[in-house]
């Protein structure tokens, strides 16, 4: 048996929300609906099947990019073509089959093995993104039946950049709670929660130890006003001192 190699990819993950709760007709065809989205999104970034594997996991799906294939390319499909793929869909469905679905991108290495499978830190960490609490709730929260969010890697490489149809201001910062601890990530479109990560609280500035001016009271307050002045301090109304 041969050992495998890790192996470049770019990771699309996509899931439909309360899949289960459908019958096996509705399945079927929400299999299928999701399945032709997903194809005609990626064809418009120019992944055609030679240049994509898929892994079909029921309710989701998860493809794994040649990473000849433009990242930009991809996100711009993911930004544009599968809302308006999944809008079209979803009109001419029935209310008990309207899909919704999240998405994540993610870049990182996998091994893959004649098992058809593929494992890998990088594609662990971009399924704990997809089921993370902060793409769920934005998905709640979407009119577009549809959440997206990249990993730390595309947006630095791609989204900080504000390439053409991939405007960096729309994307913010969210802490993604796992198992392993706290992960980053970056939403795309409005913040619903307190997932978002908070800026850095300015720091207060503080008078040296010793400076002149300085003064550190560690005793109890019974009432005396102290003022502080530039030669020393005075106490009481009256500025009398000690």
């Amino acid at each position: 048996m041969t050992r495998p190699e890790p192996l470049p990819r770019t990771f699309l993950l996509i899931d439909a929300e309360r899949f289960s709760d459908r019958d096996d007709v509705q399945q079927g065809y929400l299999r299928r609906m999701l399945f032709g989205i997903v194809d005609r999104t990626l064809l418009a970034a120019g992944a055609d099947d030679s240049l994509r594997r898929r892994d079909d996991r029921g309710d989701a799906v998860t493809e794994l990019i040649d990473p000849s294939v433009p990242l930009t390319d991809i996100l711009r499909a993911l930004l544009r073509d599968a809302p308006a793929e999944l809008r079209a869909v979803n009109r001419l469905a029935a209310r008990s089959a309207q899909l919704r679905l999240r998405a994540v991108l993610a870049t990182g290495f996998v091994h893959t093995d004649e098992l058809g499978g593929a494992v890998g830190t990088d594609l662990n960490n971009a399924y704990r993104l997809l089921d993370g609490e902060p793409l769920r709730e934005a998905l709640r929260g979407s009119r577009n039946d549809y959440a997206l969010c990249v990993s730390p890697s595309v947006y630095s490489g791609v989204v900080a950049h504000d390439h053409l149809g991939i405007p960096k201001d729309e994307f913010h910062q969210v802490s993604v709670a796992t198992k392993n601890g706290p992960m980053e990530a970056w939403l795309h479109g409005p913040l619903r929660s307190a997932a978002a990560v908070p800026p850095p609280a300015a720091a207060r500035p503080q008078s040296p130890a010793g400076a002149p001016g300085a003064f550190d009271f560690r005793g109890t307050n019974h009432g005396v006003v102290a003022q502080h002045v530039q030669s020393g301090i005075t106490f009481g109304p009256s500025g009398e001192r000690p």
